[in-house]
């Protein structure tokens, strides 16, 4: 680490008593932006990345970008989960994501770790989010393949891509399903209905009553 920031012209101390590290300019140093990204590289050999990765970020074209995801789901079993489903099946979700995007991503703890060009972070951090978020990272992946693809045709590059783009809909089964015959409710009224007329009573409508009693 030491001899990779001398060639910049920065000096680099250790200190293993107070387990710290420190960068400091000296009077070799050509570039006045260099200091922040020694202190890029400190952060990024604090999240565990090798050190021939992390090196890498002191070239101009790499940026980074440490995101930070542990705040976002309550549940700790969920957050695990969706973690899981960003590294994917062997790695693979993430490898795809690094294959796209041309960024090194490092999943560790609560933080998701990226290095790479700026547009790439940039659509690094919008699936993490989103993943987390409960959308499947798969879906932006389909989204930056075709993306990919759109981008090498010429002749579209002033055009509006949002025809070629899928629209993914929300399939949430777990909603109550509404019956398909919906009783309609009748008009409150605060009177109680009117009794059901018995036998004795409409045998004295129609008369019928009074004739039996004669005949007795």
């Amino acid at each position: 680490v030491t001899k990779s920031l001398e060639k910049y012209g920065v000096g680099c101390e250790l200190n293993l008593v107070e387990g710290s590290m420190t960068v400091k300019t000296t009077r070799k140093t050509r570039d006045p932006y260099i200091i922040l990204k020694a202190r890029d590289l400190i952060k990024l050999l604090a999240r565990s990345i090798p050190v021939q990765q992390a090196v890498k970020i002191l070239n101009d074209d790499t940026q980074t970008d440490i995101i930070k995801i542990g705040g976002i789901v309550r549940s700790k079993e969920r957050f695990v989960k969706r973690r899981q489903r960003l590294l994917g099946p062997d790695g693979a979700t993430l490898k795809a994501l690094e294959l796209l995007t041309n960024c090194y991503i490092l999943v560790q703890g609560n933080t998701v770790s990226a290095m790479g060009p700026y547009k790439g972070l940039k659509q690094v951090r919008t699936v993490v989010l989103d993943c987390m978020k409960n959308i499947h990272p798969i879906y932006h992946i389909k989204t930056l393949m075709i993306k990919r693809e759109l981008a090498k045709d010429p002749k579209l590059a002033n055009e509006d891509w949002s025809r070629f783009l899928p629209v993914f809909k929300k399939k949430n089964t777990s909603k109550r399903r509404k019956p398909h015959v919906v009783n309609e409710k009748k008009p409150y009224t605060p009177f109680p209905p009117a009794p059901v007329p018995s036998k004795i009573d409409k045998q004295l409508d129609s008369g019928e009553f009074f004739v039996n009693e004669a005949a007795r």
